[in-house]
């Protein structure tokens, strides 16, 4: 086992342990023998219940891997199950198995007492069974073990837990393809080679970013985040509204080497933060950002369908004011466009970005229209990009005569 994989599992103390990462990274071995000693040490009072999205993904993912002696040696005879039950005993133990493919199985954990669990699998799990499991764990000292590929950065796993790590009882682990010292050096180039792009980003890296159906395929953070910025010549600002979704703002910048930047954004997610804010409130919130990095936007371009924010704005004396062209194909296209042609970068302060896939159930139809999930900061962007391309066209316009590709643009400093 990698350094990593002992350290997490000596680690693994807090209310809540969860190991992240790529694909065949070792985060699934160092696990569950971190739940299996907690399973050896446990008292007699509460449950102990292992929770995935079938009992069939259970019996794949953690019975079968502690029944094979290979991995555990002599543990794998104290591991015993008949296929299709929904129990297992581990070390003389009961376990109790849970599917969890839909927020109705939520019901299956009310009323429970537990002291010890482990999810497989997590990101794939409601939110709300999540939630309810831990209502359950209120054994003094009970402790959930959780493994999980990643996903959207928004993902509520992500935004509610991981990102609030220092706030709550819980331990993480990243692990990356690398991590794992198990894997042949071929096999580790071969599998990093079948991947491109965010799913390179994702399977490889261990990166929470959307990688399925993503509509900014050519995203590439090595192209498109800058750490710093140069000298910006003009801004724009696009808003994305929400009260129970969350609020962006997006400020993109035309820079004096002729490229747009994504300079800054700021955020409100009321579902993260457990408090809703009003029109006065997000108005006095943008301005004071605004105040504090010094801009003026030359226009502000707000979610057509956020009447009362524009009102509030205007009353306030924002200037510059517009309804932002809402023509999401096109506003698309235009996207799309600056990113391929490596006219479009984001600063890395900006995490909301690139966001949006394509909703599959849209492309059934015939349809191209992107999922209404982590959509916010993109469609501030989309806002800011599409409603000014009258004033930055030239600049692609300019580069497509050039002749230049991303791979000849000089780079960043």
């Amino acid at each position: 086992m990698s350094r990593k994989q002992l350290r997490s599992i000596g680690q693994a103390t807090a209310r809540i342990n969860l190991w992240h990462g790529s694909v065949r990274s070792g985060k699934t071995i160092a696990s569950l023998l971190a739940f299996v000693i907690a399973v050896a040490g446990a008292g007699s009072s509460g449950l102990i219940i292992v929770c995935s999205r079938s009992l069939q993904t259970i019996e794949r993912n953690m019975l079968e891997p502690l029944q094979d002696a290979a991995l555990f040696g002599p543990l794998a005879r104290h591991v015993v199950h008949t296929r299709g039950a929904t129990t297992a005993t581990i070390l003389g133990r009961t376990v109790h198995l849970i599917g969890a493919a839909d927020a109705r199985a939520e019901g299956r954990l009310r009323g429970l007492t537990a002291q010890l669990a482990y999810v497989d699998e997590a990101t794939l799990l409601p939110e709300g069974v999540w939630t309810q499991l831990l209502a359950r764990l209120s054994v003094l000292g009970a402790h959930l073990y959780a493994t999980t590929n990643p996903d959207s950065p928004r993902h509520w796993l992500k935004a509610g837990y991981i990102d609030r790590a220092h706030e709550l009882n819980l331990k993480a682990w990243h692990f990356k393809l690398a991590d794992n010292p198990s894997l042949s050096p071929g096999y580790v180039a071969d599998l990093a080679a079948e991947y491109v792009g965010l799913w390179r980003r994702q399977m490889i890296d261990g990166a929470w970013v959307v990688a399925e159906g993503a509509i900014y395929d050519m995203w590439d953070e090595g192209r498109h985040v800058a750490a710093e910025l140069p000298d910006i010549r003009r801004y724009f600002l696009g808003c994305d509204y929400g009260t129970t979704n969350p609020f962006s703002a997006i400020l993109l910048g035309e820079g004096v080497d002729d490229r747009l930047y994504v300079a800054a954004e700021w955020r409100h997610d009321s579902r993260a933060t457990h408090r809703s804010m009003t029109d006065v409130q997000y108005s006095a919130a943008v301005r004071a950002w605004l105040a504090d990095l010094d801009v003026v936007p030359e226009w502000t371009f707000v979610d057509p369908s956020a009447a009362s924010f524009s009102t509030q704005m205007w009353q306030d004396g924002h200037p510059g004011l517009a309804r932002a062209s809402n023509e999401v194909a096109d506003g698309i296209r235009s996207v799309s466009s600056l990113l391929a042609a490596g006219r479009l970068l984001v600063h890395e302060s900006c995490e909301g970005l690139p966001g949006y896939s394509w909703d599959p159930k849209a492309t059934e139809r015939g349809e191209d229209a992107p999922l209404k999930v982590d959509d916010h900061s993109a469609n501030a962007l989309r806002y800011a990009v599409r409603s000014s391309a009258h004033e930055w066209r030239h600049l692609l316009t300019a580069h497509v005569r050039s002749g230049a590709t991303p791979s000849t643009l000089a780079p960043l400093s």
